[in-house]
């Protein structure tokens, strides 16, 4: 199994593509009891998910929730369907048990219509993370959005004051997209909220994204989200109730602690962010709830990012003058402090791969020694002077070798039949498809397994002329036809039988018939 991580990864490759067959995850082994917040997902339910990957993103939601605890007092769920119009399955709190809230989201239909996704982000905000949607006022909030990539309206303003709220969000996408704007939608750090997947493996990511969505909602911790080199948002559920209590947050850089701030917020906030940071420093942060009631404080560490210059992925991939055994690489430039590319191809499912080292003042580049008629995944990276690596992936075809035909030829022409013969030709062939257009008659088509190199067509009129065409079928097209035209003898320009040296014909090259 390989898997490649596909947007600012330090290794390898951060949002993830997977080369393997999906298999239900049978979720995690023991029941997750420390959790409470409200977990929304915006799924996509337009015509541009295929009906096999709508059934997927519906296993893969029921199989995430499985371990969670669901009920008004630990995890509630709520569910959003993108089409031209938002469709809400159920709200938060509808639902109390794992079972009934699986049972309602693989029952689900889709919806087909456009993708307006950008409605549906903006009826979460407005309608589904309030009280009237079965919201909670005091516990963490995530949104987990499923998607092909693509959104037929703005999603930018509404994701924002998502942001604002204090919602985290989450992005899966099954298909390639809009990388700059997926990234900008995904909460800080992308790299953590943001996941590329096929539709057939998304397996392979659940325990990943649950861990992180549980890192968000597990109770009674001071944790820190959105970090950039200048901030990061502090997130704590509620604790206290009266209404003269407060909170007192005071940070400071670990190297120096006599630098501290100080910052209050109401007994109301669940969330603040801290500004005005240094870059790559480590603080320390300590969370005081004032109150007769409550006498414990929560406290964390957090190390802000590094200021460097923008380091971007190829933001377009493009395949160019596929051939059956090579095809074109190409990319949009990226900034000057890229040192080199790298491409890496590989046979999608499951196939070996192999890695292209690119100079950085390339690209483009021709991948050859390739399979024909045959899906490869493309990853293109951008390497860093720094060291990170952001990166982008495509799919590819090559071509079939068909281009020339099958080399047909047409033998032991009678008044009524005629043999058709061809050469093989390369590439995984599914069968042979011979059609014989004939004279004052339906055209008839014959399916030929692969392994055969000619047929016997008969029923045909004396006298008349016929075009006799074949052609290879692959899994991903068929390929170009070889076509001959005869015209059948009459009647009476047939030698007699006794002249004919044998019912059977055969060649050194060919199967052999035998009239029947």
């Amino acid at each position: 199994m390989r898997v490649f991580k596909a947007m600012s990864v330090q290794s390898l490759l951060p949002v993830f593509w997977i080369f393997q067959t999906r298999v239900l995850s049978a979720g995690a082994e023991h029941t997750i009891e420390d959790a409470v917040g409200d977990l929304l997902f915006v799924m996509d339910s337009s015509g541009s998910i295929l009906p096999y990957e709508f059934t997927g993103l519906k296993e893969f939601v029921a199989d995430l929730l499985k371990p969670f605890t669901i009920g008004p007092e630990d995890v509630q769920i709520s569910f959003v369907q993108v089409s031209d119009d938002p469709v809400v399955e159920f709200p938060f709190g509808k639902y109390t048990s794992i079972t009934a809230t699986q049972w309602a989201i693989l029952n689900m239909k889709q919806k087909l219509g456009d993708t307006n996704t950008g409605k549906a982000l903006a009826h979460a905000q407005d309608t589904m993370f309030t009280q009237k949607g079965g919201a909670r006022p005091d516990v963490p909030k995530v949104l987990v959005w499923l998607t092909d990539g693509a959104s037929s309206d703005d999603i930018s303003q509404p994701i924002k004051f998502l942001k604002d709220q204090g919602v985290t969000v989450f992005i899966v996408s099954i298909g390639r997209g809009n990388y700059i704007e997926l990234k900008a939608a995904a909460s800080e750090p992308t790299e953590r909220r943001l996941y590329y997947v096929d539709p057939e493996d998304m397996h392979i990511i659940m325990e990943e994204l649950r861990n992180e969505i549980l890192d968000i909602i597990q109770v009674k911790k001071l944790r820190a989200m959105d970090i950039t080199a200048t901030s990061f948002r502090l997130s704590w559920p509620r604790l206290l109730s009266n209404s003269a209590d407060y909170y007192l947050i005071e940070y400071s850089p670990l190297v120096d602690p006599q630098k501290k701030s100080w910052k209050t917020v109401t007994r109301e906030e669940t969330s603040v962010v801290l500004r005005q940071l240094l870059p790559k420093t480590t603080y320390e942060v300590k969370l005081t709830p004032i109150s007769d009631n409550y006498n414990k404080f929560l406290e964390t560490v957090v190390t802000t990012l590094e200021e460097t210059p923008e380091e971007l992925s190829p933001q377009v991939v493009v395949i160019s003058d596929s051939q059956p055994r090579s095809f074109q690489v190409s990319w949009t430039p990226t900034p000057p402090s890229v040192a080199s590319y790298e491409v890496l191809y590989g046979v999608l499912p499951g196939g070996r791969t192999n890695l292209l080292s690119i100079s950085g003042d390339q690209n483009a580049t021709i991948v050859n020694n390739l399979e024909p008629n045959t899906t490869y995944l493309v990853t293109v990276s951008a390497i860093y002077q720094s060291g990170r690596t952001e990166a982008l992936s495509v799919k590819a075809c090559t071509q079939d070798v068909s281009s020339e035909g099958s080399k047909l030829k047409l033998i032991n022409i009678s008044s009524t039949s005629v043999a058709a013969l061809w050469d093989p030709v390369q590439g995984k062939v599914l069968h042979y498809r011979v059609r014989c257009t004939r004279h004052r008659r339906s055209p008839s088509v014959r399916t030929v397994p692969p392994q055969a190199r000619g047929v016997l067509l008969t029923d045909l009129i004396p006298g008349t002329e016929n075009r006799i065409c074949v052609r290879a079928v692959y899994r991903n097209g068929v390929g170009r036809a070889s076509c001959r035209t005869i015209r059948t003898p009459q009647q009476q320009d047939i030698l007699s039988p006794e002249k004919q040296s044998t019912k059977s014909f055969c060649t050194q090259k060919h199967q052999c018939w035998q009239k029947r």
